[in-house]
């Protein structure tokens, strides 16, 4: 019986265990954002449905997320005038500032390279939307059947918003926001720990209960 409830205990641990894992699965893709004073926020919309207007800083970065609330940043200062400084206005004309953050080298898919990050500065007629001006500076780009960005200046090669069995561990730095008030999110959660607790407790009960039945026989 004793053996039997171990093996029923170690079930439970590995089901625990392999729970805590199944949490971290996330989505490999590129995400849009638009600079908002000195802050990024993620955009409601897709490039090919904004217009962004003549002075605007939008960003894209590629990496391996969960959802929107922990999706990775565009990294480094964003700045139009910096941005554009070399593009002067033209009448009949739009700057766009875009930010192209390629990623860490553990986001990108398997046999792959990130590009290292760099800005552009879009020239574009006053009614283009943020996928035209994407094109503009940065293409080749990608799309699926859906009109889903895959890709940037042919980055990545293959793969288009792929699932990944486990959130990869990447060198940059999160969205700020995100990160505050959140515990290790990569660590085990507070379920799993608890989970361990009360099988550990069950375990010493079972313990207790065959010692019990050993003593009662003597």
């Amino acid at each position: 019986m004793t053996r039997r409830v171990v093996l029923v205990l170690l079930a439970a641990f590995l089901l625990i265990g392999t729970a805590g894992q199944a949490q971290a699965a996330g989505y490999r893709y590129w995400s849009f954002w638009d600079r908002d004073g000195g802050k990024w926020v993620y955009a409601t919309q897709g490039p090919s449905l904004v217009r962004p207007s003549d002075g605007d800083v939008q960003g894209f970065r590629f990496a391996v997320s969960e959802n929107s609330d922990d999706a990775a940043q565009p990294r480094g200062t964003a700045d139009f005038a910096s941005i554009c400084a070399k593009t002067p206005a033209e009448d009949g004309t739009k700057r766009v500032a875009l930010v192209l953050d390629f990623g860490a080298a553990s986001d990108a898919p398997s046999g792959e390279t990130p590009p290292a990050p760099r800005t552009a500065c879009a020239q574009v007629s006053p009614d283009a939307t943020t996928a035209d001006a994407l094109a503009a500076v940065a293409g080749p780009l990608r799309y699926d059947t859906n009109a889903l960005l895959c890709a940037i200046a042919s980055y990545p090669k293959t793969g288009c918003g792929e699932q990944v069995s486990q959130k990869e561990d990447s060198s940059a730095t999160a969205a700020p926001k995100a990160a505050e008030g959140k515990e290790d999110e990569d660590g085990p959660s507070i379920g799993l720990y608890a989970g361990i607790a009360v099988v550990a407790a069950l375990a010493a009960a079972a313990t207790w209960q065959a010692r019990r039945r050993r003593n009662a026989t003597r």
